[in-house]
């Protein structure tokens, strides 16, 4: 018997970059030596005094549920980091505590989005961001989006596309797969166009702290109405913690209380306790030597690119990605990217991941591994489009 699977789990797409990583690890596992540049996840573990403070915690037995909105504590704590990092004064009754940006995702999600609604998304975007509104029965509106516009959603875009059905905007600063930042000024404006619509503004603002040359805006500066989506898994370098926050307007704080109960009961007390570690100043000073290394690896990779013939129109100013036009070399960029991996064992990710317009000219690089491999890949890449046929 054929089973009868729901409509919403059959409209959520795979990542097409999981069947080149089982690829790569079979090639691995055959004696290749492969080099990592397709998973958004930061090479380095997770710091030494997060660790620690999570060992500490197992050891004094914190391993019962918190409240749905976390330990007061990391909520204090996190308060904390708005106030030194970006100057505002945060009600820590105005954060939740989630299993990983996912978790805000979806809290946010089920709060805003009824079914048959949709948010404004621009492509390329990451793609569980449309998954998530598929999930509670909404939609996304893809938003094409190019380097003229740095890949972002602009005031204009809004209101070409804004129609019966909308409700809000995601935007991410930085943005996955591109890097680009918003400005302050930017996201005052984007927020002017949606309320003037009635609608919310949601920023995922996941990459904060890896930016390089300048510091990302956080949406909170110029709308306190905003809903934040934060993660401690990309700066912080808690990526199997799974442990996020979302910063919401004191009026929703109550429903979407009501929602993590439901959804997940609570975060991970364990993670919560260690996440505590994240704001200490040693800890921080490990962080900033994590940017200033992942601000060496973009500074020599980018160049390194641009050199080959990829097109890599906007420097992204933020999170650990270059996202590059393929179209001079000719050819599917997915294709490129199982030719990079069969014949010079570099695995990247195609741009089909990432949504729809120009998908298939564009490929993304995590430049998340250190510089003596990402010299090794350039010269892989550099042989291995001598036999690219395109």
């Amino acid at each position: 018997m054929t089973a009868s699977y729901s409509a919403r789990s059959r409209a959520i797409e795979p990542f097409h970059v999981m069947a080149l990583l089982e690829r790569a690890n079979q090639l691995q596992a055959q004696g290749h030596d492969v080099i990592h540049l397709e998973i958004g996840e930061p090479d380095f573990t997770t710091a030494a005094p997060i660790v620690a403070a999570g060992q500490a915690a197992l050891a004094a037995g914190h391993t019962r549920y918190t409240a749905a909105r976390g330990l007061p504590v990391l909520r204090e704590a996190i308060a904390g980091f708005y106030a030194s990092r970006y100057g505002l004064s945060i009600d820590p009754e105005r954060i939740l505590i989630t299993p990983g940006g996912s978790g805000a995702l979806l809290l946010a999600a089920s709060l805003l989005v009824d079914p048959g609604k949709h948010w404004l998304l621009a492509d390329p975007g990451y793609p569980c961001n449309r998954h998530f509104l598929r999930l509670v029965e909404g939609a996304a509106q893809l938003v094409p989006v190019g380097p003229e516009v740095r890949y972002q959603l602009t005031p204009e875009l809004v209101e070409r596309y804004w129609d019966k059905q909308s409700v809000g905007a995601l935007v991410a600063s930085p943005a996955n797969p591109t890097g680009t930042l918003l400005a302050r000024d930017e996201l005052a404006a984007l927020s002017a166009a949606l309320k003037a619509h009635g609608g919310h503004l949601v920023v995922d603002e996941i990459y904060h702290g890896l930016t390089y040359g300048v510091d990302a805006a956080s949406v909170l500066e110029v709308d306190d109405e905003a809903f934040v989506l934060n993660s401690f898994s990309k700066y912080f370098g808690m990526t199997g913690w799974r442990l996020g926050w979302l910063v919401a307007p004191p009026g929703a704080v109550t429903e979407l209380e009501k929602l993590a109960q439901n959804l997940y009961i609570s975060a991970p007390s364990m993670a919560q306790h260690a996440a505590l570690a994240c704001f200490e100043p040693a800890t921080l000073e490990i962080l900033e030597a994590r940017r200033a290394e992942f601000a060496r690896r973009r500074d020599f990779l980018l160049p390194a690119l641009r050199e080959l013939g990829l097109r890599i129109a906007v420097e992204p100013e933020g999170a650990f990605y270059l996202y590059a036009d393929i179209s001079a070399l000719g050819g599917d960029a997915y294709a490129f990217c199982q030719h990079m991996l069969e014949r010079e064992f570099v695995a990247i990710t195609p741009g089909l991941d990432f949504g729809r317009h120009q998908a298939g000219h564009h490929v993304r690089f995590a430049y998340t591994q250190d510089l003596p491999r990402l010299e090794q890949a350039v010269a892989r890449i550099a042989r291995g489009l001598q036999s690219w046929q395109g």
